[in-house]
């Protein structure tokens, strides 16, 4: 399970030391694809293809799946950590994702999500009022 906050940075190549806690998992290979508030995703090449599956079940006649899953899959990529922990993170994500020299990798349970800093930090800005709030909408009984 992926948890905390880390805070690396690109470098000029795009390339993104992935934080050690997260390494292990991660090492046998990852899909990035766009995640929703403009962040990215990352999951273990397990979980995606556990994913994949269930949005393969969603029927082809419903637009709405139609829309999700191009703008999910199109923006796919597969990549393999080298040896030092670094991927790259393709121009085309980098760019959907503003993603400049500082950000903020975060653990999202079964996936990653990388941030540009300023980002993150405005929507945890604008999160945190609701946060408490809406624990038992979310998971009722959960508190």
């Amino acid at each position: 399970m992926f948890l905390g906050t880390h805070a690396p940075r690109l470098d000029e190549k795009g390339r993104l030391i992935l934080p050690a806690k997260f390494r292990d998992e991660l090492a046998s290979g990852l899909v990035l694809t766009r995640g929703q508030e403009r962040c990215l995703y990352a999951f273990p090449m397990r979980e995606f293809e556990r994913l994949h599956d269930q949005l393969r079940q969603a029927p082809v006649t419903s637009k709405q799946a139609r829309d999700y899953l191009r703008v999910f899959l199109s923006g796919a990529a597969d990549e393999v950590p080298d040896k030092q922990g670094r991927i790259t993170i393709p121009p085309m994500l980098r760019q959907y994702a503003g993603l400049d020299r500082d950000l903020t990798v975060i653990g999202a349970g079964t996936r990653v999500e990388i941030w540009s800093a300023p980002a993150w930090e405005t929507y945890l800005a604008e999160s945190e009022a609701s946060f408490a709030e809406t624990a038992d909408e979310v998971v009722p009984g959960l508190f």
